[in-house]
């Protein structure tokens, strides 16, 4: 019994496929890349990446759902954090930033995702939860005066992850510099400006 041919060209597999379509999703926007795009890319036929992938939404899927699964793992060790509210959000903005510097093309799809699909509705939804946990840790924060009272929770909320998320549009990352540089920035700017005392 022999071992079946791999198909497709060496070195691509699900992960490095992934990448480059992200890649081109970012370059020319979702909607803009075709399979017949990705495959000229990769130099491989399109029955070669769907070995991989049952379709152009499916590598969507997986790229929008690692970003928000970094964010919720982030989200779900705040939850277990030990502290005052503040503390726990500015713990949950740190690690943001970290997932952000880590799959920085991944969040950036994510951000760009606008509700034109399923996948893409089903992503903004996810959003939208994690914009009310963040919305909820601020509230708490608030009621312990530890936040200024006289801003909307909500708001506060989407101040703080409108700057996150900013970074997608200037930061790149440099040989020898390190994300938690980056998430100290964010936190001494944000946190010192909100916290009453």
């Amino acid at each position: 019994m022999s071992t079946p041919a791999r198909r497709g060209r060496p070195g691509y597999d699900l992960e490095s496929l992934l990448q480059v379509a992200v890649k081109l999703f970012n370059e020319r926007g979702y909607d803009g890349t075709s399979m017949e795009d990705l495959s000229r890319k990769l130099g491989i036929t399109k029955s070669a990446i769907y070995h991989h992938v049952p379709s152009k939404e499916e590598l969507l899927r997986l790229a929008v759902d690692r970003a928000l699964n970094g964010l919720f793992a982030v989200a779900a060790e705040t939850e277990s954090f030990e502290g005052k509210a503040i503390e726990k959000l500015e713990h949950l903005v740190r690690g943001s930033v970290l997932v952000l510097v880590d799959q920085l093309p991944f969040v950036t799809l994510l951000l760009r995702v606008r509700g034109n699909t399923k996948i893409e509705r089903a992503a903004l939804a996810r959003r939208r939860e994690f914009d009310r946990l963040v919305t909820e840790l601020v509230k708490q924060a608030e009621t312990e005066g530890d936040v200024r009272p006289d801003i909307d929770p909500a708001v506060t909320a989407r101040l703080l992850y409108g700057m996150v998320n900013s970074l997608i549009e200037w930061y790149r990352p440099r040989r020898g510099s390190a994300g938690t540089e980056l998430a100290d920035a964010v936190c001494k700017i944000a946190f010192d400006g909100l916290r009453t005392q």
